[in-house]
């Protein structure tokens, strides 16, 4: 249980579920509730009309791709704006980008300026998942400021323009990404290695109670052929304890698919569920497809599924308009999924659930190297066709491949993100696990 005593501003950004997603956990210490800049009537309608153009150009980025002849064009010259440099060679990226001075411009014009006037109020830790309400923070001389990223690397824009004289401390999800953050200019003190938050209901406190008896289980419907198993049976009792390994079969093996917070490669599901109908009708296995909040994508799934009668019982689709149902359902749907396919985004940190990631195309710079991370820590797998998805998926799963992606997920992301964050929040430091479950 997260410990209620501990307050601070909450402040989220409608970019994307990552952002909002990202902050979730802590609804229950937001003070007044999380705060979504440029969405609330904290924002003056100035400032909200710059918000609506940032989402917009974010909403053109994601589904660029798809639009004919054009979209190709629009979105290399989008993506060249967001690109992230290399990694290596390692060098001093500190200097300043056009991308931060035309941040540091909006904000002079009034972006978040109505969240500071409410956060001034009450002196209380600023947690942000978003780097424009921590930068107009630290401008204005805020100095309890907390910032999740939330992809394995990241933007020059994220950190503030003189970084050495910056009170923004990070939070990073990943060991790539707190590199980069020094890259940036942020110094070894205000980087905090947390990992990305995730609910505690998936989690079942720092103990992972929920976790490794979700996990247990999952590995047998990732196994059937017990390739996995036989090479590591003693391994997951070990880490997993004996009482999570004795199988259940409770349910089917499930698949879910997850669209994006902007509704790009939706046409993926549908044709991931032409492919599986068979299997679907049969009852071999359930197919979640996650539209989020989005009533298009819903709609888009709702005619799938129509054309697909035969497979109607075992397809479930997952929406709410409402952004907290929807992690509500998302979370519950989680629980009982055996493999999460989707892109690369803020979800590849989901991988530390010992969830096999198969990985749709990448979207941008971030994408990629969240996709570079999954593959290097051995939790994804790139998607073949999915026209067939009945053929390799299946052979993929008697292989034994995705259990030990699942696994390998499971020692190697860490997953004690929200409760990390919050002992920064109330102590003002974080202890340091040894162990590769407990991190």
């Amino acid at each position: 249980m997260l410990n209620k005593n501990v307050k601070a501003w909450v402040v989220s950004a409608d970019m994307g579920y990552g952002h909002q997603r990202a902050v979730y956990p802590f609804k229950e210490i937001a003070e007044n509730g999380i705060i979504t800049v440029g969405a609330t009537d904290l924002s003056a309608p100035s400032e909200r009309k710059l918000w609506r153009r940032m989402l917009g150009t974010y909403e053109l980025f994601s589904r660029a791709r798809s639009i004919p002849l054009i979209g190709k064009p629009i979105f290399g010259i989008l993506d060249s704006f967001l690109h992230i440099p290399s990694f290596y060679p390692m060098r001093d990226l500190s200097q300043v980008t056009l991308q931060v001075s035309m941040l540091l411009s909006v904000i002079k014009k009034g972006l978040c300026a109505g969240m500071f006037e409410k956060i001034r109020q009450k002196h209380l830790p600023l947690l942000t998942s978003f780097y424009a309400p921590a930068i107009a923070a630290d401008i204005n001389g805020y100095d309890k400021i907390y910032c999740i990223i939330c992809d394995a690397d990241l933007n020059r824009v994220w950190v503030a323009k003189n970084p050495y004289d910056s009170h923004i401390q990070y939070l990073a999800p990943c060991a790539k990404a707190a590199q980069r953050l020094k890259a940036y200019g942020v110094s070894d003190e205000r980087i905090f290695l947390t990992g990305f938050p995730i609910s505690d209901d998936l989690l079942g406190g720092r103990e992972l109670t929920t976790l490794k008896e979700d996990l247990g289980q999952r590995l047998f419907y990732l196994d059937p052929k017990n390739r996995f198993r036989h090479m590591h049976g003693r391994n997951v009792e070990y880490f997993l304890g004996e009482e999570n390994c004795r199988f259940r079969q409770e349910r089917k093996l499930t698949v879910t698919y997850g669209v994006g917070g902007a509704g790009a490669q939706k046409e993926i599901g549908g044709r991931i569920a032409r492919s599986l109908r068979k299997k679907l009708a049969s009852g071999e296995l359930k197919l979640n497809l996650v539209a989020g909040i989005r009533t298009e994508v819903k709609q888009y799934f709702e005619r799938v599924v129509s054309q697909l009668p035969e497979a109607r019982e075992n397809i479930e689709i997952i929406y709410d308009p409402s952004i907290d149902n929807y992690f509500r359902k998302f979370n519950d749907t989680i629980r009982k999924t055996d493999i999460l396919w989707t892109k690369p985004s803020e979800l590849s940190f989901y991988s530390g659930l010992g969830l096999p990631v198969i990985m749709t195309p990448a979207l941008g710079s971030q994408e990629i190297f969240n996709r570079e991370w999954l593959l290097e820590i051995n939790a994804g797998i790139r998607q073949e066709n999915p026209d067939y998805t009945d053929q390799w998926l299946f052979d993929f799963l008697n292989s034994g491949r995705l259990a030990e992606a699942a696994w390998s997920g499971f020692l190697k992301a860490r997953k004690l993100g929200t409760y990390k964050i919050l002992e920064l929040l109330e102590t003002g430091t974080m202890k340091k696990e040894d162990s590769p479950v407990f991190r």
